[in-house]
């Protein structure tokens, strides 16, 4: 199989900045080379067995040299993968993508450039800039200041509107430069951060005193604006993109790997900054059997009962795998608990015919909608800790329950360094948990991991039972949804925000 390589730009680095051409390629990738300034939460996106090779320059630190990524690129591709090199903003302004391109075309290595949104546009975007104006400036300048002797400062000094990218290093430099060859030190200047990002700032000034202005702060990764266009910009959008309810807040995510994102874009829409840290790996049974066997005499069935998304995947992977699909439950009533795991049954074309008032397990029973007594009952679940109080409250309304593995779970043995270093660090706000196996495993890693506590931390459980393992096991619980779903949790969190 031919391999290619796609020189992708990932704009901001934010996935809703992202191309959908980048986008699609992400998530059709077999390896993954990107650079320090990549947001890792885009890789969410890859696929589980996707290779990812972080082989990012950072100033001043160990890096990979540009001859052993084009080699890297080279490899891969001939191996045959689809290789995706994810370069911050766009592949072909101020990076090296160009020596790529040649080292994979001399080759004979298939090779596809998609554009991304470069930062110099959409900074001062983000700002509130605007980098043209009928009076005040009919074009710009966009340079890299990473070696300041490289540049002409003697036409930079006339330009209206200067952009400089990878400058904060050598501000003092830049101002001593432009003030030396004629730009008036009253000349305004902008300085954005993390544009785009809920940690986005604006420092705003002139030549003169911006560096009074910005003493003590770390300014990096920032564009640099210089220029009357930056006087224009209103009061009103200093501080643009407007604050929501999460902004500054760091919200750890423990959930099972893969099946975070829907829960971590709605977090991110209020402008949290959101750290995924896999506390469950989903996996098939130790041993198919049990669920085979049900398969084999569904027949004998009177009631279908899923609790979670992951016991509908499975059943329905299992019943394709026997070269049956939905019309194989035809007489058979389909009973789930809560609204994602009827979302996951409406995948598979299928109605539930009940769903407890309660997003709880152990409170179907109390609503069931018929009596139990002589009802066979197939209860695909998790292998070990399942609900056993459901079990139990069944078979005593004289229910027979046929409990069947359908998949395990099972706790990382690693924490991802980006959650690693947040927790010790102190930066971690809020810990979100969804089941209390998120929480035992959460406990057992951190455990494994050393000193690491969550004292500072505010505990977010998903429900009553989840809160009792928290208390059981943490402590406390400071925040528990009202509605027992992520939407609930969310927006509970949300809540706890706007009050503290």
């Amino acid at each position: 199989m031919v391999g290619k390589v796609y020189l992708v730009g990932a704009g901001l680095g934010r996935l809703d900045t992202l191309t959908l051409r980048a986008y699609t390629l992400l998530k059709q990738a077999d390896v993954v080379i990107y650079d320090a300034l990549v947001d890792s939460r885009l890789f969410a996106e890859v696929r589980s067995h996707c290779l990812l090779l972080d082989m990012g320059k950072r100033g001043g630190k160990p890096s990979a040299s540009q001859s052993s990524i084009n080699q890297a690129l080279i490899y891969y591709c001939q191996q045959g993968n689809q290789v995706v090199r994810l370069k911050s903003g766009d592949p072909l302004i101020f990076g090296r993508s160009g020596s790529e391109l040649q080292a994979l075309l001399s080759q004979n290595c298939p090779v596809e450039i998609v554009p991304g949104l470069s930062s110099a546009i959409a900074a001062p975007t983000l700002a509130g800039i605007a980098l043209t104006d009928p009076i005040l400036s009919q074009g710009f300048t966009v340079v890299t200041a990473h070696d300041p002797s490289l540049l002409n400062w003697l036409v930079l000094a006339q330009m209206k509107t200067l952009v400089i990218l990878m400058g904060t290093r050598q501000l003092a430099e830049i101002i001593r430069q432009l003030g030396n060859h004629g730009k008036h030190p009253d000349t305004p200047i902008a300085i954005i951060r993390w544009a785009g990002f809920p940690e986005q700032q604006i420092w705003q000034g002139r030549l003169q005193n911006i560096i009074e202005l910005t003493a003590g702060q770390s300014l990096s990764p920032a564009v640099i604006i210089i220029g009357n266009v930056v006087e224009a910009l209103s009061p009103n959008l200093v501080h643009f993109p407007c604050p929501m309810p999460l902004s500054h807040h760091t919200i750890l995510v423990t959930r099972s790997a893969g099946q975070s994102s829907e829960f971590t874009q709605q977090l991110q829409q209020q402008e949290a900054r959101v750290i995924e840290m896999p506390a469950l790996e989903i996996v098939p049974p130790s041993s198919w059997e049990g669920l085979d066997g049900a398969i084999a005499n569904l027949s004998t069935f009177n009631w279908l009962i899923l609790t979670s998304s992951n016991a509908v995947d499975y059943f329905f992977q299992r019943l394709q795998h026997h070269h049956l699909d939905s019309r194989a439950l035809a007489g058979i009533k389909i009973a789930v608990v809560g609204k994602k795991t009827a979302a996951s049954l409406r995948q598979q074309g299928l109605q539930p015919d009940y769903i407890p008032p309660k997003f709880i397990a152990d409170t179907l029973v109390e609503h069931f909608p018929e009596p139990l007594s002589g009802k066979s009952l197939l209860f695909p679940r998790v292998e070990t800790g399942g609900r056993e109080v459901l079990v139990q409250e069944c078979t005593a309304q004289g229910a027979r329950v046929t409990e069947v593995a359908a998949y395990q779970s099972q706790c990382p043995q690693t924490i991802p360094p980006e959650a690693l270093n947040a927790l010790q660090n102190g930066q971690v706000t809020v810990i979100t948990f969804a089941s209390s196996k998120t929480v035992k495993n959460t406990v057992q890693i951190l455990n494994q991991t050393g000193k690491i506590s969550l004292n500072s931390v505010c505990i977010a459980s998903i429900g009553p039972q989840t809160s009792k393992t928290c208390e059981d096991l943490l402590g406390r619980v400071d925040i528990e949804a009202k509605e027992y779903t992520l939407d609930g949790l969310t927006e509970a969190i949300v809540q706890w925000a706007k009050n503290h």
